[in-house]
C-alpha cells in the first residue's frame, strides 16, 4: 500500500489549506510588505489549529521566517549608511525566497517542513 493512497483527515487538509494561504501572502509580502505581515499574523493565528497535524511546523516555519526577516532586516536598514546593510537586506530577502520557496514546494508535496528523521 502507497501512503499517496492514504487519504488526508479534515484536520490536515485544513492545515494545509491554512499554510498555503500563509506562504502565500508571505511571498506577496515580499514585493508589496503589508502582505509579509498579514501573512506572519495568519500563520501565528492558525498555528493552535494546526497542532497534531503533519504541517505544524510549517507554521513555525512562516513565523520563523516572518520574526528573523524583521530583525535581520532593521539591523540592515540602520546598517544602510554603510554598503553592509544593503547586503544584509539583499540575503535577507533571498533566504526568504528560498525558506518559502521550500516550504510550499513541501507542502505542495504533503510534507512536513523538516524531516522527521
Amino acid at each position: 500500500m502507497n501512503l499517496d493512497d492514504i487519504p488526508m483527515s479534515p484536520h490536515d487538509d485544513q492545515a494545509k489549506r491554512d499554510a498555503l494561504i500563509g506562504y502565500v501572502f508571505m511571498l506577496l509580502g515580499l514585493f508589496t510588505g503589508i502582505f509579509w505581515i498579514i501573512g506572519a499574523v495568519w500563520a501565528m493565528a492558525k498555528t493552535r489549529d494546526a497542532q497534531g497535524s503533519i504541517f505544524y511546523d510549517h507554521f513555525r516555519n512562516i513565523t520563523g521566517i516572518f520574526w528573523w526577516g524583521l530583525g535581520i532586516s532593521l539591523i540592515g536598514f540602520i546598517l544602510a549608511i554603510f554598503f553592509i546593510g544593503y547586503l544584509l537586506l539583499l540575503g535577507i530577502w533571498i533566504w526568504s525566497i528560498v525558506k518559502l520557496v521550500k516550504g510550499i514546494l513541501r507542502l505542495t508535496n504533503d510534507l512536513p517542513y523538516h524531516d522527521a528523521a
